[in-house]
């Protein structure tokens, strides 16, 4: 261990860490999250990350709530939250594309136990494959990787003085974010979605989806990022289809994917079959540039990771902060389970297909685990790194002779169980830093990382199915952006059946934000989503940078509570909104009615959707740090 640091706790003392509790809430929380996090990326094609909201939770419940004083019982909740956040973020990117393209081809989609599979393999080597790490990513180079969202967690937890003002503002966003869904989306008073179209000067559409999910979105992203993929959106929708629909007009042009005439074509249909291609070819350009630019570093990574191990062979320490799961464990589960991967009938991806995932899965979480320590998770470029995986995976399938449906079905689990990898070892990586600075048993959180995969595999599935079922992946209710490109480019690649002229069109946009120093792939992103959705997202991103341009003179530190308060209360709106989305999509498989009949129209929206901002703005930007 490193000499010049000191834990929290010293590793001399053991005090409760894996204990009923910690493992009963860190469940719930994994549900919680991992089903919230589901909800939000299928939505906009973003998650959250769960470990802070999870760390201010469990201060709450078990500290203050329950009276127990261990900060190591703390972090293990956090540890098992965050783990169940991490693979169902993983997934959402990926298995919905199974969904998608199934109804597209008319064959079954993926049956809960593929999905728990998936999950779970993915889960499992994302864990084992930073074990070997950890010595000499967390101990070694403990002063040169911060592992920005790790520390936070663990400042979190070592100021549990504060955790009951922390908490608050927590649970304050989840009950505004839950009474809104219930009034909106559930009994109906007043609609979700203000939208108006445009036929002068010239064809458009605009609108805005009231939703407390996309403003805490917003908040969390900043004004910067939300102002990106906003002006995205208005390139797509005040640019790109005003100039089609002009061309169109008159000769009522055909351009593929569209058997209809252009002029016959409203905005939104615009969208459907032009603009998402554009948005995607966008999108992927921003992905692999982001992973070339990032490809230095990677190689570097992976070789000093690799040195560094070299160096630090296992031992026989006696220290409980020095212990990991024993290396014959880690070998044993890694080589069983790319085995199962091989042989399993139900995942059918060969034995090419495992030692791809075990290659490609171990490369990719060596570079995961670093990147994250040196930028956060928020900066990994994990879609980069999966759309890379999938197409290398497309075309080794086809050199196979593997297209059948059989085939396409391969890639994608390839695919997702690589994502899930690169999520989880990302994840991982932070949650052991935590431990790491408040001294906790390296072996016990990873134990609890796997309890975090192993609950969160066998309901995600049923999440999966229910949200699918009640709205359908890649419908104007459940976009799911990330899964819909996915699958464009597995099928494209796989049947060569691409709209290429819109994707190069959108790859070519690419490179012009990157000629102009914009940031590709939130202007990309924007491009691609609805702009009902980045609108919001964007008044969000406002009322953050309300806080950005206070005065320089201010105290710093005041304002970093403030936007602390925000980010915990724009979790709780995304997290009370996502909860009683579940329980709305049961309803809507089961066929019940919860309408009331009642309509206050847009205006109810105007005025309820004003409180919303105007709560967020008062815990954050108005909030008062100091008394007088």
């Amino acid at each position: 261990m490193n000499e010049k640091f000191r834990p929290f706790i010293p590793a001399h003392q053991t005090v409760p860490e894996l204990t009923f509790t910690s493992i009963l809430f860190g469940i719930i929380l994994a549900l919680v999250f991992g089903v919230v996090n589901a909800y939000l990326g299928l939505k906009v094609g973003m998650t959250i990350s769960a470990s802070i909201p999870a760390a201010v939770v469990s201060m709450s419940v078990t500290r203050l709530i329950m009276k127990r004083d261990s900060i190591l019982e703390n972090n293990m909740v956090q540890t098992i939250g965050s783990a169940g956040e991490s693979l169902t973020a993983g997934a959402i990117f990926t298995i919905p594309a199974m969904f998608i393209w199934s109804k597209s081809v008319g064959i079954e989609p993926p049956s809960m136990l593929l999905i728990t599979l998936i999950g779970l393999f993915g889960g499992v080597l994302g864990v084992m494959f930073m074990i070997p790490l950890r010595k000499a990513l967390i101990v070694k180079e403990h002063e040169t990787l911060p592992y920005p969202e790790g520390s936070a967690c663990a400042e979190v937890l070592l100021a549990g003085e504060e955790g009951g003002e922390k908490a608050k503002a927590t649970f304050q966003g989840m009950l505004i974010g839950s009474f809104y869904k219930i009034i909106s989306d559930g009994l109906k008073i007043i609609p979700s979605r203000i939208d108006w179209t445009l036929t002068k000067p010239f064809q458009s559409f605009f609108g805005f989806d009231a939703m407390p999910a996309l403003i805490g979105v917003g908040f969390v992203i900043g004004r910067a990022v939300s102002g990106f993929m906003f002006a995205g959106s208005l390139i797509g929708w005040f640019v790109i289809i005003p100039l089609i629909s002009m061309v169109g007009q008159g000769n009522q042009l055909v351009l593929f994917p569209s058997e209809i005439p252009i002029g016959m074509l409203s905005s939104s249909e615009l969208w459907h079959y032009y603009i998402r291609y554009i948005g995607a070819g966008a999108v992927a350009f921003g992905g692999l540039l982001s992973l070339i630019k990032s490809l230095p570093l990677i190689f570097e990574t992976f070789i000093e990771s690799m040195r560094e191990y070299n160096h630090i062979l296992e031992g026989k320490s006696f220290l409980r902060t020095d212990r990991d799961l024993p290396m014959t464990t880690v070998l044993f589960v890694i080589i069983m389970s790319t085995f199962m991967i091989a042989f399993l009938p139900i995942l059918n991806v060969g034995f090419y297909g495992a030692i791809f995932v075990a290659i490609f899965g171990f490369f990719f979480a060596t570079v995961s685990s670093r990147i994250v320590g040196l930028i956060g998770s928020s900066s990994n470029p994990v879609s980069g790194m999966t759309i890379a995986t999938l197409i290398l995976a497309a075309f080794m399938f086809r050199i196979l002779g593997h297209t059948s449906p059989e085939g396409v079905y391969a890639v994608f689990t390839v695919g997702a169980i690589i994502c899930i990898i690169i999520a989880m070892a990302g994840d991982t990586s932070q949650d052991l830093k935590t431990g790491y600075l408040v001294g906790a048993t390296p072996y016990k959180q990873q134990l609890g990382e796997l309890i975090g995969v192993l609950v969160m595999s066998l309901v995600l599935g049923w999440v999966l199915t229910l949200f699918n079922d009640a709205w359908e992946f890649g419908s104007t209710a459940l976009p799911a952006p990330q899964a819909t490109l996915i699958k464009i480019i597995v099928e494209g690649v796989m049947q060569g059946n691409l709209p290429w002229a819109l994707i190069f069109i959108g790859i070519a946009l690419g490179a012009i934000f990157e000629l102009l120093g914009l940031p590709v792939l939130p202007v990309a992103i924007g491009l691609y989503l609805p702009i009902q959705l980045t609108s919001s997202i964007f008044l969000g991103g406002l009322v953050r940078g309300l806080l950005d341009k206070e005065d320089e003179r201010a105290d710093t530190f005041e304002r970093k509570i403030k936007i602390d308060n925000g980010i915990l209360f724009s979790s709780g709106l995304i997290a009370g909104e996502g909860i009683i989305g579940v329980f709305l999509a049961i309803f809507s498989v089961l066929g019940i009615k919860t309408g009331l009949g009642i309509d206050l129209g847009g205006v109810g929206t105007f005025v309820c959707f004003s409180a919303v901002v105007f709560s967020l703005m008062k815990v954050s930007v108005f909030k008062k740090v100091y008394e007088e």
